[in-house]
């Protein structure tokens, strides 16, 4: 995609992306002063992105969030500064993240770090795999000691980073290395309970993207219930495998209960990809004012082994990707009956979310629907499993 149609799909999708990104300190006086006084009204998960420097922390955030290109992250300069990048591109991806330099002591006496962990969904802590990793073992024990006793509701992930430069042998045996020392170090410290998922990533290829959606689902309260309707959805229409896309970040925030293979993730990228650059080059209107991504927007790509992937939107911000053979496809107008369901009780989950955030209420188990082919229905196929709403 080029940066002009990136600029475009960007200002189309206003709430993808912060107008002000980040912020910046120099000294360890002001990053405290600024920590405590950004804002958290809006009671936004927190995910810390922490290593040792050049780890690969803010190349991780560039290509996943910004669109930015692996090639150009090799001139980012070290981070010095504390950033702040306020993530809104749906109501289901809606968090902070924190990039914080890999110099700075954190555990200074002078510096409350409870401040900091107290309020975060997740901590990311990034090891360069292609370096010696003795010295970011140690760091990594001692950031994740001391936030879990600050906030034991903390998923700890570890980014095993730069694995593009390894053999796959290589690959396996330095995860397990770094898997067995750090919950050995957890294990002397008594810290059993503390769990820390680990993750083989690259940004030259699709694996960094699916880290970060597994990390963002942790985050996400309605998940059960997506992956619910998903199941419901692929089984009543003959569909292999779907994902449910942020499609700016290509995050899959849900998916069904069957195992993800990493080529078909890949594929459903790639059809993004080209779904939005088509639609920047030939879908924006003349006053530019229009979304290139609106109710519109579907695809549908049939390979040459009888495979057919068939994207539809879902929301201004998200969009189901399916994987089916062609002659399930035969029955499109089934399909497309299942997925207006599924659609209708996805803005459900939507709209009970959002009530819930501004009344401050507790998320209630079963939302209400006001049509009777709505998410109730679905939800009580999914307990008795017998589907109701879809054919």
């Amino acid at each position: 995609m080029s940066i002009e149609y990136e600029e475009q799909l960007a200002g189309s999708l206003v709430d993808s992306f912060p107008k002000d990104f980040g912020y910046g300190v120099e000294n360890m006086d002001m990053m405290q002063e600024n920590l405590e006084n950004s804002p958290s009204a809006d009671n936004k998960p927190r995910i810390l992105l922490m290593g040792l420097r050049r780890s690969g922390k803010s190349s991780i955030q560039k290509v996943v969030f910004h669109k930015m290109s692996p090639n150009e992250t090799l001139f980012l300069e070290s981070t010095n500064k504390i950033y702040k990048d306020d993530i809104s591109a749906s109501s289901f991806v809606n968090f902070h993240i924190w990039d914080f330099p890999g110099q700075v002591d954190f555990f200074d006496p002078t510096f409350d770090y409870e401040m900091i962990f107290r309020g975060t969904g997740a901590l990311i802590f990034v090891i360069d795999a292609q370096d010696d990793y003795v010295e970011a073992l140690g760091r990594l024990h001692l950031t994740v000691s001391r936030a879990f006793r600050v906030n034991p509701e903390i998923n700890f992930e570890v980014f095993i980073h730069k694995v593009d430069g390894l053999s796959d042998d290589h690959k396996i045996e330095t995860q397990r290395d770094i898997h067995q020392r750090a919950n050995d170090d957890l294990a002397d410290a008594s810290l059993e309970k503390l769990h820390l998922s680990f993750y083989l990533t690259s940004i030259y290829d699709h694996s960094i993207f699916e880290a970060f959606s597994k990390v963002v689902q942790k985050l996400i309260p309605q998940l059960p219930t997506l992956e619910n309707l998903l199941n419901i959805f692929i089984s009543n229409s003959g569909i292999e495998k779907a994902f449910l896309f942020d499609v700016v970040s290509k995050i899959y925030i849900a998916t069904d209960s069957s195992p993800v293979d990493m080529q078909s993730y890949e594929l459903c990228c790639d059809m993004i990809d080209v779904v939005i650059d088509v639609s920047c080059i030939y879908g924006l209107k003349d006053d530019s004012n229009g979304n290139a991504y609106d109710k519109e927007s579907l695809a549908i790509i049939k390979l040459n082994n009888t495979t057919v992937l068939y994207l539809k939107e879902v929301t201004k911000f998200l969009a189901l990707v399916c994987i089916l053979r062609e002659e399930s496809f035969e029955r499109k107008g089934l399909i497309d009956y299942n997925f207006h369901c599924f659609r209708k009780a996805i803005h459900e989950v939507f709209e009970v979310s959002s009530s819930t955030q501004r009344t401050g209420a507790a998320v209630q188990s079963s939302p209400p629907s006001s049509s009777g082919n709505g998410l109730a229905r679905l939800k009580s196929a999914a307990l008795n499993g017998t589907p109701r709403s879809m054919v």
